[in-house]
This record gives C-alpha cells, structure tokens and sequence, in this order.
C-alpha cells in the first residue's frame, strides 16, 4: 500500500524538525501531499494536510535537516501550478503535536464520534465513541477522506453487517476500531509501515477494540491472513495512485459480493478509479462527496468471480 491520505509515520521526540507547509485547494493539495511523499530529494520524514476552511487545506512534509526551498517550489509547481506561499520553519515534534491537538475539536460522522483526550468530556453517550489522539500515525477523523469512510460504514452497517472485514492500511486504526465497535465481530487491519501497525493496535486496546481488532504488517494484500481471508467489506482509504494498482487484488482476494469502500481521492480523481473498479468486476452504490474529496461505496458484480476464475485458466 502507500500512505494514507490523512496518514502519516512520524517518530516523536524531543529533535526539532523542519516543516515545509503550503495552502491550496482540495484537488491541488492531494497532488501536492502525494509529490511531497514520493519525492527522493528532498526526502520527507512525514506527510499530511490540515483542513483550514472550505476547500482549503494546508499540506505540510516533515524533514529531519533543512530542506532545498527552490527544490520544494519546483516540487510544488510540477505537481499543482501555483497554490499558496511556501513557508519553512523549525518545529519541535513534541510541540507540532500539541499543536495539531489543540487546533482540532471532535468530529461527529454518522452515528460515529471522534475525539481527543482533550475532548473526553463531550463525548454523547448514544454514538460509537473513539478516542484518536494526534501521533504517530494519523487518521483523527479530522481530514475528509476519514469522515466519507466513517459516513459510508455507518450507512452500510445499518443494513446487513457483513461477517469478514478488512481496513487495509489502517494507520491509526479508526476504521478498524469503528468497524469492530459497531458490528461487535473480529476483524483484520494491515498496514505496511511497523509503527502504524503499533500504534493501532495500541489504539484498539485504548478504545476496547482488542483483541477484536487483529493488526497485522504486510504491503497490500500480501500476508497469509488476508490471502486466505476473502473478506465482505473493504476499508481502504489510500492515496489514488495505491487504489488504481490494487484494482486486480480486490478482484482476487474479496468475496463474491463484497463491498470496497474506498477513500483518500479528490473528486478529480474519482472517475479514474471507479472507471478502474469497473474493468475488474465492481459497480458503484454510491459517492460521498466531502470537501472536495470523494469515498467510493462499490459492489461485486455477481458474474465477476466467474469471470476472475475463468482468467486465471
């Protein structure tokens, strides 16, 4: 898999860091955080974004020694034209999370609620209540890739729960941890990078999730549990380039008439991927469009494990 949208491994501690930031809207900032991710030079330690308003966010990347400004402008241009003023400063890790904490408040998404340890008061007592703190591996609700994932779950669960469920790329295992609250049933979260697995499973005992929530490391679906798994329901909230190339292992690896409920896209993106999705046997159920980007719910065709059988031969 590749990163998250709303997902980042950062190592805190006491260093100083330097922190590249730029504004722009929903579809220049998804291409924005996905340059800042792949580039070798400069080389970022973290990426994420920050919604600041409505189709403005701002994208930051993290790096362990001052970074190349001509390089990052030139990074940003390739990738987006011109967006915000570019702006390099030190930031202390342990300071950088405070601060990302204490700008944010709760999110409320269907029947799901989403806060921090500084906002354990205002949690309501009729809602599926998760505890995400700012940290190693993002995913607080707070970005809209998240809120479309957790809209979607809350609306296919009110129908029929499916049995098998998967979060790949969990990062910090909000998916995983809303899933298993609201289906009561064990399932499988995988992600590729160690600390994120670490950190959601240390999510999912902190949220009572564990041991519902089994965490696993492996780079889509390449561990033995998820090859055997053939799973009803599909979390993924990846960046577009990760979701494209894992079109043909959804076919594979779900189930005859399983749900992928995909995020991490901008609207731009969207029709790419369900366009994708449909050459491998899936149709669309429904788009949640939230702040400019997009949470695709899709369906197995019945005909489409024949077809991916018949392939093989």
């Amino acid at each position: 898999m590749a990163t998250r949208a709303d997902r980042v491994s950062m190592m805190q501690s006491k260093r100083v860091i330097f922190q590249a930031t730029v504004e722009a809207d929903a579809a220049a900032a998804g291409r924005v955080l996905q340059a800042f991710e792949e580039a070798a030079e400069p080389s970022a330690s973290a990426v994420g974004l920050f919604e600041r308003g409505p189709d403005r966010f701002e994208v930051f990347a993290h790096y362990d020694a001052p970074p190349c400004r001509e390089s990052l402008r030139a990074l940003i241009e390739d990738a987006a034209g011109g967006v915000g003023t570019l702006r390099v400063e030190e930031v202390a890790d342990a300071d950088w999370v405070t601060l990302s904490q204490g700008k944010r408040g709760p999110v409320k998404a269907g029947r799901f609620f989403v806060h921090g340890s500084h906002d354990r008061d205002r949690a309501p007592a009729h809602r599926f209540v998760i505890k995400i703190d700012a940290g190693q591996a993002f995913g607080t609700a707070h970005h809209a890739s998240t809120r479309g994932c957790l809209i979607a779950l809350d609306d296919m669960l009110k129908r029929k729960p499916p049995r098998r469920i998967l979060d790949l790329g969990t990062g910090s295992g909000i998916l995983a941890i809303a899933a298993a609250h609201a289906t009561k049933r064990p399932l499988l979260a995988s992600d590729h990078d160690p600390v994120a697995v670490s950190v959601a499973a240390a999510n999912a005992r902190t949220n009572c999730a564990w041991p519902s929530v089994r965490v696993v490391t492996g780079e889509g679906f390449a561990h033995p549990y998820l090859r055997r798994m053939k799973p009803d329901l599909v979390l993924a909230n990846l960046l577009a380039r990760a979701l494209h190339d894992l079109a043909p292992a959804f076919a594979r690896h779900l189930s005859a008439r399983a749900t992928a409920i995909l995020s991490g896209i901008t609207q731009d993106q969207s029709r790419g991927i369900e366009a994708r999705y449909r050459t491998h046997g899936f149709v669309l159920k429904k788009r949640i469009l939230v702040d400019g980007w997009t949470t695709l719910v899709l369906a197995r065709r019945h005909d489409a494990m024949r077809r991916v059988h018949r392939n093989r031969d």
